[in-house]
């Protein structure tokens, strides 16, 4: 089944387009796990399986695990969702963005070792730096739009071209148009900038939105809701990471991200 199919199925099967971010910071651990060599694993299974009945997507940040030389925890996390919840699809968040054959190492990286289902990419370095993630059919590629840190308006404002269009709208419409030619891609659009998801909806259709930025970052989930779902109600996995994670400090942690991750589905389908 290739990524749009599940993430298809898990917007259905769940009732959800809550994404939930994986960013293990062994500092914000509970006390039982921090000597732990596993930690890592440990405590990311367990939000995991606490949440996965909730979820249309989890998106494991590569950076909080290669920092703490846990790739290997890693990749027995994707292979521990793959296998106890098969119908949820596992979003490498890797921002990767590279010539093409460097790109094609990247892709090695995120679909054959890893065995993610989906990978985020910067666009910036044009086509030939995507190709080697588009030649993976079956799997997802994420490109950065609109992101959702504050100087991301520093580039992705800038105006281009003869109709002078916003260099993040250039991005939209060439992914809609010319990249996404065997329905593989999706476009991040961050959540605290809801007029520019509505903008990014306009112009891409159906094409499904990542959106980080809900929670600790603040963005508003009526209006990201308002502004990027489809007619049908779907279109968005709406990323909620810290508030999920943390949202208990002692071994009850799991059970408080399921009560946190309820209560944010469940507002996102308020919406939709």
């Amino acid at each position: 089944m290739s990524f749009t199919q599940q993430l298809a199925t898990a917007w259905r099967n769940n009732n959800s387009l809550l994404c939930v971010g994986l960013d293990p910071d062994p500092a914000k651990f509970p006390v039982h796990l921090k000597d732990r060599p596993d930690a890592i694993l440990r405590f990311c299974t367990e939000i995991a399986d606490a949440t996965a009945d909730l979820a249309c997507a989890f998106k494991p940040q590569i950076a909080y695990f290669a920092a703490r030389r846990a790739e290997d925890q890693l990749e027995a996390l994707i292979a521990h969702i793959h296998e106890k919840h098969p119908g949820v699809p596992v979003i490498l968040d890797a921002k990767r963005g590279d010539i093409g054959s460097t790109a094609e190492q990247y892709a090695i990286e995120a679909f054959e070792r890893y065995r993610a289902d989906a990978v985020t990419v910067n666009p910036y370095m044009g086509r030939d730096s995507v190709e080697p993630w588009l030649a993976y059919k079956d799997k997802g590629v994420i490109l950065l739009c609109r992101t959702s840190n504050p100087g991301g308006s520093d580039l992705q404002f800038l105006r281009v071209g003869a109709d002078d269009t916003p260099i993040y709208e250039h991005v939209a419409r060439l992914v809609a148009t010319e990249w996404n030619t065997t329905g593989q891609c999706a476009l991040v659009v961050g959540a605290t900038f809801p007029g520019e998801i509505a903008r990014v909806r306009e112009i891409v259709g159906e094409l499904p939105l990542l959106v980080p930025g809900i929670g600790a970052q603040g963005g508003d989930i009526e209006a990201t809701v308002t502004a990027g779902k489809t007619a049908a109600g779907n279109g968005l996995m709406i990323n909620s990471s810290r508030a999920i994670l943390y949202a208990g400090k002692g071994e009850d942690y799991a059970a408080a991200a399921r009560k946190v991750a309820l209560e944010t589905r469940d507002a996102i389908n308020r919406w939709r």
